[in-house]
């Protein structure tokens, strides 16, 4: 890890000193995020309600420039010289950025699966179909008991996915999943969600640096 990634999990603690007991875990989750981008691998999202917001936002986050310029891939970018001005246009209108997709969305899937089907499994339904060996699947959840969440991280781990939290209160059952965790120091929900928000911000701003 550089020493500007090591500097932006310190000021995390700086600015949120009631974070500092997690910044040993918050490095952990970086490194299983870090390692899924290096090897080309996919990170994956859900949550509910504020926490389903929250992974749109991660998502937004890692898909186009966050804090600093990313340059496109040199073979992307010679590719796209070929097709003259609009292909300069195109290489100065896009950002490099990490393969990431929350499952939040998806509206005409989700809403076919709520009705068809058990809605606590709309999750899992899509890691089952997307999710590859070596993929990460990033869940959060204030209480760390969301069902629809925990199915999702079992499907996760039985296809051979790695599984990250950010979580509240005891942490729960995902706290016993996921191979790396943020347990916010808070019980309430929108105080641990309060806290959730400089967490990935932190941890996008680490890949990030040490990605571009």
């Amino acid at each position: 890890m550089k020493n500007e990634t090591k500097a932006i999990l310190t000021e995390l603690t700086v600015r949120y000193p009631v974070l500092q007991e997690q910044a040993a875990n918050v490095q952990n989750v970086y490194e299983v995020l870090n390692e899924c981008f290096a090897n080309g691998n996919r990170l994956y999202l859900c949550g509910n309600g504020g926490s389903a917001a929250d992974c749109e936002h991660i998502a937004g986050e890692l898909l186009k420039r966050f804090k600093k310029d990313r340059p496109l891939p040199q073979q992307l970018t010679e590719n796209l010289k070929k097709y003259g001005e609009k292909g300069e246009a195109i290489i100065n209108g896009l950002d490099g950025g990490m393969p990431v997709l929350s499952l939040c969305g998806h509206f005409a899937f989700s809403t076919a699966y709520l009705n068809d089907k058990d809605p606590a499994f709309t999750f899992a339904q899509q890691v089952n179909v997307w999710g590859k060996a070596g993929d990460v699947l990033l869940t959060i959840s204030t209480s760390g008991n969301s069902k629809n969440c925990v199915y999702a991280a079992m499907v996760a781990k039985a296809k051979g996915m790695k599984v990250v939290a950010l979580l509240g209160g005891g942490g729960g059952e995902l706290k016993n999943i996921s191979d790396a965790y943020v347990i916010a120091p808070e019980k309430e929900t929108f105080k641990v969600q309060e806290l959730h928000l400089p967490i990935y911000h932190c941890l996008c701003a680490m890949l990030e640096e040490e990605n571009f």
